[in-house]
Parts: structure tokens; sequence; C-alpha cells
């Protein structure tokens, strides 16, 4: 049996009370893990302090996905952020209305019923146009996303004043390996786009789009595509922005088939071409 003298007594005791804080306490836990890993090692973990006063705003737009739905909210909630989660119902038949109205009251969840299906497109528009957080963090309804990646894109946002983040699947860090064809279209949609936009983005197509909030506002009234051709067209409306400051992380991506409910198809991949044009 190992005995302590009181002054290892004392040290001791002070590592546990100093351990106890850090795990409740996310100031104290940054202020610890600075200065034992030092700052380089802390951005590259994404480890800072996030302002008391923050608030992010989650827009997720939903159309069939029941099955899922439940799981993303309580991922999002677990985020480490105080959010605020805009749920845009895009005229869902399979239950999930039922679902979200169960879930109406609940203090962090705005829920928004559309009549008529208008796509992801129309129900981003109607989540960024209610949104009023500090950030604004677009957010797919199923689960090829992980909000485990929030901290990190919002890195940027937070601690260097970047005006958006874009999430990229394709550059460095462990990823799923995709399906050749999705990557090669995605692959071709995105250098399309760099063409026009003369921003130089490994994925343009994510999910993963953080604004500050005042950016995607001014841009939201000016929205017109419906459906998936939003992407490019987001992106080509924060590139004529004089001044803007864009950063691509890298996320992790969870692919589902078609089989499991991908909506996206060869059509919406012609329209981003032409979007890119257009807009």
């Amino acid at each position: 049996m190992s005995i302590h003298t009181e002054n290892e007594m004392t040290e001791l005791n002070h590592l546990q009370q100093q351990l106890m804080l850090a795990v409740e306490d996310d100031s104290r836990r940054v202020e610890i893990l600075g200065t034992l890993l030092g700052e380089a090692a802390c951005y590259r973990l994404a480890i800072y302090q996030i302002p008391t006063d923050f608030v992010l705003s989650v827009v997720i737009p939903v159309y069939n996905e029941v099955k899922s739905l439940q799981q993303v909210i309580t991922a999002v909630r677990r985020c480490g952020f105080k959010c605020e989660i805009i749920l845009v119902d895009d005229g869902s038949t399979d239950g999930t209305r039922d679902l979200l109205d169960s879930l109406r009251g609940e203090p962090d969840l705005k829920i928004i019923f559309h009549e008529k299906n208008q796509g992801k497109g129309g129900a981003l528009a109607t989540g960024f146009r209610l949104a009023t957080g500090d950030a604004v963090i677009i957010q797919d309804a199923d689960l090829e996303y992980t909000p485990n990646d929030y901290r990190a894109l919002l890195q940027p946002i937070i601690c260097e004043g970047v005006d958006a983040v874009y999430g990229s699947r394709f550059i460095s860090g462990h990823r799923n390996v995709p399906r050749l064809r999705h990557y090669l279209a995605n692959k071709v949609v995105t250098m399309w786009s760099n063409l026009f936009t003369n921003l130089l983005l490994t994925d343009m197509e994510t999910c993963y789009k953080v604004f500050r909030r005042e950016v995607i506002q001014e841009i939201g009234p000016t929205l017109q595509e419906k459906r998936f051709g939003i992407e490019p067209e987001i992106t080509a409306k924060l590139a004529r922005r004089k001044g803007l400051r864009i950063r691509e992380v890298p996320i992790r991506y969870f692919p589902r088939t078609y089989e499991e409910g991908k909506k996206i198809g060869w059509r919406d991949g012609i329209r981003a071409l032409w979007c890119a044009i257009r807009y």
C-alpha cells in the first residue's frame, strides 16, 4: 500500500479539483488543454473558447425523414453550442409531420410547415429568414453529416471573423470512401462552379455551409432555386461579395444509398451546371 506525504495529498486534491472543473466548465477545460497542448495543437483540434452569448441557428430542411429526424435533433442538441433549431417540413407524407407536431413547444425548436413541396432551396430560404443566431448552419435531416463537426466548422467564424465556411468531404483527414460516380459528379460540378466564381473550392455541393447570420440574410431574399440548385446559387452570390472571406475545413461524411432515402439525382447535377452559369 502506497503512503502519500501531506504535500503529495494536497497536490492530488488540487489536481482532482482542476479535472472536475475542466469537465464542468468549458472555459477552464480550454485553458487547461491550451497549457498542456500548446496553441498550435489546440487550433488543429478546434479547441477554443465559445463566447457565452453565442447562439447557432441550425436550419434543417425536412422531407420524409421520420426514421432519422429525432436522431438528428438529438445529435444537434449534443453539439456543444447553444442552438436554435429551425425545422422546415417541405410537405412530408411519411409521418414526419406528426413527429414534428409532437415536438411543438420545445423551447429550442422552431417548426414550420410548407403546405406544398418546394424543394430544399425553398425550405432553406424559409429557415434563413427566421434565423436569429450569430451564425447559421445548414443541417440535412438524414445522418450523412455529423453535428460533432460543428466545432471545427465554427472555429474560423468565432476565432478569426471569417464570413462563411464550407465543410469539405475531400480535403485532408479521415473520410469514408465515396462511390466513384458520385465523387466524379461532385468534382465536375465543383470545378465548373469554380470557373465562374473564381473560387478554388474542393466541395461546392457540401451540405455543411456555415455563415455569419448577416451574410446569409442579405443573400436570402435573392435566392431563386427551389431544389439542389441552391448550392451553386449561394456559392455564386457569396463569391460576388467583395471582401467576403470563405474558408474550407475537413468534415466527415456517411453517405446514404438511394434505397436508404438519398434524394439528389443526375437531373440535379445538370441543373447545378446551369445554375453556375446563371448566377
